[in-house]
């Protein structure tokens, strides 16, 4: 069975402890409650009565005026938040497709699809708190902007192709800069184009270009193969040639120097001496030439004696003649 205090233990409650008491006990409690702790991956902003007193409060054990005076509010600045712009993924695993938000135009006026992914954090947490009422929209909204602008300066085959980090980084400046100047407290992180294709209508044409293009790489790079493994060759051949050539230019030069110098100094040799020198070079000359040939003497009275000396036989008289009546001469060789 239950039984309740009577009405003596709520007297002496009532005696011990006053009011003015009670009211400090609460009061300490309440001021109490101003304690908070802000981790070390967070910042904090505290408002009065809806207005920021402390736009950036970092972690920490800190205090301030309880609620309903002063509130606080707990911001993760370092944890990366994500949003995709062109459709969400759950849409490419279930094939569905939404093309007024994947759909962009490029610059030689080709339809292409885009899926982007964007991670973004909390840059200024007062700005990110209250200037604007949806973030996530708002960071959409300023990268989807830029987006459709970086790609309606580029061709399709850029965008598909060499473009696509470029166009990248560009987006993520220029978007950071319209969400500076709005003042939205957001810093981008990445901007990732995750898939870019052609629509599914002109799909198959795009195909084939591309495996055109990529053929044209490989015999492209094939050639410039080949070219590498003949150019050094030849030009070791050519060098090799060269080389050769010049050898053979000093090995005939010098020896044409040396000809011209045993020739000077035979010159020199010939000119203390010329008559005699002239006559023993005759003399010499003479005895290499004169036995190779067939010999017609004419005595001292004028009267011909042809002597014919046949190779490889032996020489025989012929009989004199008288003057004037000599017979004809041979062939002279």
């Amino acid at each position: 069975m239950i039984s309740f205090p009577g009405k003596d233990w709520l007297e002496e409650i009532t005696h011990h402890w006053e009011p003015r008491r009670l009211a400090g006990g609460i009061a300490a409690l309440w001021l109490l409650t101003g304690l908070y702790i802000v981790p070390a991956d967070q910042q904090a902003v505290v408002t009065r009565f809806g207005r920021v007193v402390e736009p950036r409060v970092l972690s920490g054990i800190h205090w301030t005026a309880p609620w309903p005076i002063h509130s606080v509010n707990r911001l993760k600045v370092q944890q990366l938040q994500r949003l995709v712009v062109g459709g969400g993924v759950s849409d490419a695993v279930l094939g569905r497709s939404q093309p007024q938000q994947s759909q962009f135009i490029t610059g030689d006026q080709n339809l292409i699809h885009l899926r982007v992914a964007v991670q973004y954090s909390v840059g200024i947490p007062a700005r990110y708190l209250f200037a604007v009422v949806d973030v996530p929209r708002a960071v959409g909204s300023a990268v989807e902007s830029e987006l459709s602008r970086q790609i309606a300066t580029s061709g399709v085959d850029a965008v598909l192709t060499t473009e696509k980090v470029a166009i990248q980084d560009r987006v993520i400046a220029k978007a950071q800069e319209l969400l500076n100047r709005y003042d939205l407290g957001v810093r981008l992180s990445t901007v990732n184009i995750e898939s870019a294709q052609p629509p599914p209508e002109a799909r198959d044409a795009f195909n084939d270009v591309a495996s055109a293009r990529a053929d044209s790489s490989r015999i492209v790079n094939e050639a410039q193969g080949y070219a590498n493994d003949l150019i050094p060759k030849a030009r070791g051949e050519a060098e090799q040639m060269l080389s050769a050539a010049n050898g053979y230019k000093r090995r005939k030069t010098d020896e044409a120097q040396g000809d011209a110098d045993r020739f000077n100094q035979v010159e020199a040799e010939y000119a203390r001496a010329a008559g005699v020198n002239g006559r023993r070079i005759y003399m010499e000359t003479m005895e290499q030439v004169i036995p190779k040939i067939r010999k017609l003497f004419v005595d001292s009275n004028g009267n011909l004696d042809l002597t014919i000396l046949r190779r490889g036989e032996p020489a025989q008289a012929a009989p004199a003649e008288a003057p004037g009546r000599a017979q004809p001469p041979a062939r002279q060789q």
